[in-house]
């Protein structure tokens, strides 16, 4: 959580990559020494066709990358539309039967079901690792090997209403007096909850209690111990109660019902993802994205979100597949990213030549974030931990013990 969304730039890079998982990646050698060689290395131009699933979302951007990749190699890139919810369950199913895709494109927390179901083969980016984002290679490792390619991050942050307020406390008992202050504001801020609840949104003010979801190693990565438990995770539960007192939180704000107050000038603050700025500024709302200051005194650590693309352990074009990797790793690939996502790239070289006050804003306030786990335990922690926070914003439990039932009932699935 201490480390720079920006890492240091490095130029002029290159990938060596590497498909091994237990076996070895079909068209991959070993050497000597046991280890794979890099197919991207030996695989040859001009010829081949390599297959990509991503979703509706992201087609026409995909579509505009295959015209690049072929252009510079040769190669075919058939991208076939999936929905969104389909890609990782459909992958999972289809990819050892022999039927599934060479590569996905998706986020960097399913890469623990992927590995444990063995689809998906690792990525070996040697000492070039450093010319990318840190948190995004952490990212995209499980077990201490890297899988995928990264090329976006985003996170969450403080939007501010320029028209509303002019100025932002440095502490968010602060921001909320201010923003109850503010002339016609029904709400001092808005995060979305809705009637499952919404930890990702709440999760910086739980951070900035020192209560992360999972302990980390010397290393920085997550061990499969809860650490949102003890004193530091009660004292986010009696604040929790004191932001739905504020009405800060409901279970009656959904995304969109949140988003709508902000538009409508209704509240001069929203903590949200860089997804809502377009619509922010088409209502004409004049905006600043700024980091959430700090309830509990610690730094508020938003989770990071990282895109990147898989390689299937299946595929029979590992090859070819490694060249639209290599590619995505260019700068002339992930710049085009940028302009066609609007997302922060995962190159830093890219990341640095980005000029754009709202993309600076959600990248200062990821500052001291971490990628959401990708530990397979999560599976059990968002349904218990969206729950706890329900039952602590409706009162139907009071604060501290819902909060320990929640830890234990977590424990309890591990």
């Amino acid at each position: 959580m201490r480390k720079s969304l920006i890492a240091v730039a490095a130029a002029g890079l290159t990938l060596s990559l590497a498909a091994c998982s237990g076996g070895t990646t079909p068209g991959a050698t070993s050497s000597p020494s046991g280890d794979v060689s890099s197919p991207a290395a030996s695989a040859p131009a001009g010829s081949g066709t390599v297959t990509i699933w991503v979703d509706e979302t992201r087609v026409e951007t995909f579509n505009t990358i295959g015209e690049g990749f072929t252009a510079a190699t040769g190669v075919t890139l058939d991208v076939v539309q999936k929905p969104t919810g389909d890609i990782k369950t459909d992958f999972i199913a289809q990819a050892p039967t022999g039927e599934g895709p060479d590569l996905i494109v998706g986020a960097h927390d399913w890469v623990g079901d992927l590995q444990a179901n063995g689809v998906i083969a690792p990525v070996e980016l040697g000492d070039k690792v450093s010319g990318f984002n840190e948190l995004a290679i952490q990212g995209f490792t499980y077990d201490g090997q890297l899988f995928g390619v990264p090329y976006a991050i985003e996170n969450i942050a403080l939007v501010r209403n320029n028209g509303m307020v002019s100025d932002t406390p440095a502490t968010f008992d602060e921001l909320i007096a201010q923003g109850k202050a503010v002339e016609g504001a029904q709400f001092p801020i808005v995060i979305q909850q809705g009637d499952a609840g919404d930890a990702y949104h709440l999760y910086p003010i739980q951070t900035s209690f020192g209560a992360p979801v999972f302990k980390t190693d010397a290393s920085g990565a997550y061990t499969a111990e809860l650490g949102m438990g003890g004193p530091e995770g009660l004292a986010f539960a009696n604040y929790l109660k004191k932001l739905a007192d504020e009405k800060v939180v409901s279970v009656s704000l959904g995304g969109d019902q949140a988003k709508q107050a902000f538009i409508d000038q209704k509240t001069p603050y929203m903590i949200t993802g860089p997804w809502n700025i377009a619509d922010f500024e088409a209502a004409g709302i004049d905006v600043s994205v700024l980091a959430v200051p700090s309830a509990g005194g610690q730094p508020s650590a938003p989770f990071l979100g990282v895109q990147g693309v898989y390689l299937s352990s299946q595929s029979e074009n590992a090859l070819v597949a490694n060249q639209f990797l290599d590619y995505m790793a260019s700068k002339e690939a992930q710049d085009k990213l940028y302009e066609l996502g609007g997302r922060t790239p995962a190159l830093t070289e890219s990341a640095d030549a980005v000029d754009d006050p709202i993309l600076a804003g959600f990248a200062e306030a990821g500052k001291e974030g971490q990628p959401m786990p990708a530990l397979p335990e999560m599976g059990a922690v968002w349904t218990f931990w969206g729950s706890a926070q329900v039952s602590i914003i409706t009162g139907a439990a009071a604060p501290e013990a819902a909060w320990t039932e929640m830890i234990a009932n977590i424990e309890s699935k591990f």
